[in-house]
């Protein structure tokens, strides 16, 4: 009886739900123990480190178990739920749901294991696909290892190498956290490593930088770049008697940090500054808002920044590229994927237009609405971050009149927009009151001269400043 029952239960394993990520938080679960469900039911909400999405289950049954309760971050295929698909199995009382891991099944010696269904292919997201392969480990060569020797060979394989590990205590961490801690002069044997099994991560080392670091006698500069969009520090009070509250880094914020941090200390960032007047252009908004082509669209100076972005890109192809470090190439892209930084609820994220380059100023205008309305909402896919070539931050919305952002990793250029103002400028001679703005455009200087980069700024001011050009140059 009891072995008829474990063989129809089904384990739904956490899927990857966009290329490359290793790991989601559960946010929310929508059935409990004893529910019964149905084939593509949504029964939990997960969060990447791209966005937050629903996961739907490839079988009818009753919930039989919850394997990680809500707030709890999974490796991507793990088994997140039990489910009976015989509809007869009664949720499992020997354990909370969420905090029991699940036992290891039994088989006989010669049988070969058994794959649970639904594990050679997980349910496709909104958005995008999974690779079957992403959630599996790379074979390895020779005969099969012994499970007392696993740990020997795991800690081999960290260490940059395949033989047996040196003599002598070695700490674990893969070969670029190792060439990081090497960039950044830090010891290893001093770093508290945070990763599974004692790895360490790319985290515990700037960490260990961090505390290396002797405290300013000032108040230090704030090194974030504007497009972040850091939380301001909290004033100093007490909340229930403590003067501290820490916040986990993960999510979408975990992931910014980590893209952050790797643009800066790869790409060699160079920004330049113009400041525009950009009356003309905010009289053309007005005029296309009244315009009937444009009803129903969002018309906003931030739609004709863009098209002023692409035409100068159009004009300077040249700085729509990226850098393959692997290969030693520029890799110059004939398209243009248009990131806009959007600042969310759950922090800052940068989803792009796909081939913005080929749209028709309405047709951005819808786009731009699109990506906004859906950022907002948080239901951005992860495949909509993907790919970008070059990215917009507006940070003038924040009153702000501009910054030095960082780059996107895998991008070439970035510009961000500071605050419209009415200014005293002079015009046809006269001191006059006029819109006037920043603009920054920050490149990577492997691939952007001084030069290109500057003809590019050039061409944006010239076209807010004169936006009929758009018409000439487009």
């Amino acid at each position: 009886m009891t072995t008829m029952t474990e063989a129809s239960v089904r384990e739904f394993r956490m899927p990857d739900v966009g290329e490359g990520l290793t790991e989601a938080e559960i946010l929310k679960w929508y059935v409990q123990p004893g529910d019964t469900v149905t084939d593509g039911q949504v029964v939990c909400e997960v969060e990447t480190a791209k966005a937050a999405v629903e996961l739907p289950i490839p079988y009818d049954g009753v919930v039989r178990e919850l394997r990680f309760a809500e707030g709890t971050t999974v490796d991507v295929g793990t088994a997140i739920i039990a489910v009976d698909v015989a509809g007869g199995g009664a949720p499992a009382a020997e354990t909370p749901a969420a905090a029991q891991a699940p036992a290891p099944s039994e088989k006989k010696p010669d049988q070969p294991e058994k794959k649970p269904e639904g594990s050679g292919r997980q349910p496709v997201l909104v958005g995008y696909g999974v690779a079957t392969s992403s959630t599996k480990r790379r074979p390895r060569k020779g005969p099969e290892i012994p499970v007392q020797e696993a740990s020997t060979s795991v800690q081999a394989e960290l260490n940059g190498h395949g033989t047996a590990a040196p003599a002598g205590p070695r700490p674990l961490a893969k070969p670029p956290v190792r060439k990081l801690a090497k960039d950044l002069g830090v010891d290893l044997a001093t770093v508290v490593p945070s990763g599974p099994d004692g790895i360490i991560t790319r985290g515990d080392v700037h960490a260990a930088v961090a505390r290396a670091q002797p405290a300013p006698a000032a108040a230090p500069i704030v090194e974030t770049p504007v497009h972040v969009q850091a939380p301001a520090p909290a004033p100093v009070v007490t909340y229930d008697g403590a003067r501290e509250t820490r916040i986990p880094v993960k999510g979408v914020r975990k992931a910014t940090a980590a893209a952050m941090v790797g643009s800066a200390f790869t790409a060699p960032h160079v920004t330049e500054f113009v400041t525009v007047d950009v009356t003309r252009t905010m009289k053309l908004v007005e005029e296309l808002k009244q315009d009937k082509e444009f009803t129903g669209l969002r018309v906003n100076p931030l739609l004709l920044i863009a098209k002023a972005l692409l035409v100068a890109i159009k004009r300077n192809p040249e700085i729509n590229a990226s850098w393959d470090e692997a290969a030693q190439e520029i890799v110059l892209k004939h398209y243009v994927n248009l990131g806009i930084a959007a600042a969310t609820p759950r922090g800052l994220i940068v989803p792009n237009i796909k081939d913005a380059h080929a749209k028709t100023l309405p047709r951005l205008a819808e786009s731009l609405g699109e990506l906004v309305s859906t950022a907002r909402e948080g239901k951005t896919s992860p495949a909509a971050m993907q790919g970008g070539t070059v990215t917009i931050t507006n940070v003038g919305v924040f009153g702000v009149d501009t910054g030095t952002p960082i780059l996107n990793p895998g991008e070439s250029a970035i510009l961000a927009v500071g605050a419209i103002r009415l200014q005293p400028w002079v015009h046809k001679g006269k001191v006059k009151p006029r819109q006037v703005t920043t603009l920054a455009l920050s490149f990577d200087h492997r691939l952007v001269d001084g030069e290109l980069g500057s003809k590019v700024l050039a061409d944006v001011a010239a076209i807010l400043e004169q936006p009929k050009r758009l018409i000439s140059w487009a």
